[in-house]
């Protein structure tokens, strides 16, 4: 038996140009963000019969691996040359759809790790991060981005860089464990409540990037930008560049903020938040905010009922947290 855990992940800023569309066409893209103490868990068991068990939001038991319905998890059973006797179980903190924290690639990560693990083989944060973008995007065609893939396979606080030939730099930003903590004390997230799919989104904003694409310039850079002031510990300019990146974000595409979202985050400042952002491609999930610490308790009363879920940065990456028989 194999268990591993993996992060959900913030992103601060540049979300949008690694998608392949905007970083191949305009001389690549970046992203800078952050692993949070909130996982994905996936358990890998043998199977005392030859058949495949998978237990998710749903589970499915399937003598053949073609008939298996849950896209990630047949397709990463392919990429490591698993066809049969398996079982696999999927545990998430957070609901594991539609919330914008990179659940989907989480799992994907995860389970790579898990499904080379069970077979005695450690890959490395890029192969897992590498390989769990071949299954979402080439082999299951999703309209997403790079950046979750590898912020859950590495973790920690990070700059990447997304280049045209498909290659990326990973660049750790160095924060002491206390720095980490201090920028932990500012972040909050929000439940909205809403969840939504994000490949809809992102697909009407992928057909926009020719039109949009000073914008996304923008937006990489403020990547650059949230990378020097994490160097710098500047808090408050961590903030700014969030909340220049959610004014430039709202535009790319329809539906991903709305009147609701808006009287929100307009309440939000009002009660001291320097900047924040609809997680993931917009649209629901959770509101991101960066604030003064003392400041949580009017921000969060001004946003209430909304749920308020206090966030930690985490060092670690996907990892395997237990091997047994």
């Amino acid at each position: 038996m194999i268990i591993t855990r993996t992060p959900l992940r913030i992103s601060f800023a540049g979300g949008g140009t690694d998608l392949p569309g905007f970083y191949r066409a305009f001389g690549g893209g970046a992203v800078t963000s952050a692993a949070i103490d909130r996982y994905i868990h996936v358990l890998v068991n043998e199977k005392f019969d030859r058949s495949i068990r998978v237990a998710y939001s749903r589970t499915e038991n399937v003598d053949r691996l073609d008939d298996l319905q849950q896209g990630l998890v047949r397709e990463a059973l392919r990429t490591v040359g698993l066809h049969e006797a398996i079982e696999i179980h999927t545990i998430a903190d957070i609901p594991s759809e539609g919330t914008g924290l990179g659940s989907s690639s989480t799992l994907t990560v995860g389970l790579l790790n898990a499904l080379y693990a069970f077979q005695g083989v450690l890959k490395d944060p890029a192969e897992l991060a590498e390989e769990a973008c071949r299954i979402e995007i080439d082999k299951l065609g999703g309209t997403v981005g790079k950046q979750d893939q590898y912020i859950a396979a590495f973790g920690g606080v990070q700059h990447f860089a997304f280049h045209p030939d498909d290659s990326v730099r990973v660049s750790p930003i160095p924060l002491a464990t206390a720095d980490r903590e201090a920028l932990s004390d500012h972040l909050s997230l929000f439940y909205t409540g809403i969840t939504r799919r994000a490949e809809g989104i992102l697909k009407q904003q992928n057909s926009r990037t020719e039109m949009n694409q000073e914008a996304l310039r923008r937006i990489r850079d403020l990547a650059g930008d949230a990378r020097r002031a994490l160097l710098r510990r500047s808090w408050a300019d961590l903030g700014a560049v969030l909340d220049e990146g959610w004014r430039l974000k709202r535009g790319l595409s329809d539906g991903i903020s709305s009147s609701e979202i808006d009287r929100h985050y307009a309440a939000a400042k009002t009660a001291g938040a320097w900047g924040g952002k609809i997680t993931g491609a917009g649209g629901g999930g959770f509101l991101l905010l960066l604030h003064p610490p003392e400041r949580s308790r009017q921000i969060a009363d001004a946003l209430s009922p909304m749920r308020r879920f206090p966030v930690r940065i985490t060092a670690e990456g996907s990892r395997i947290l237990f091997v047994g028989r």
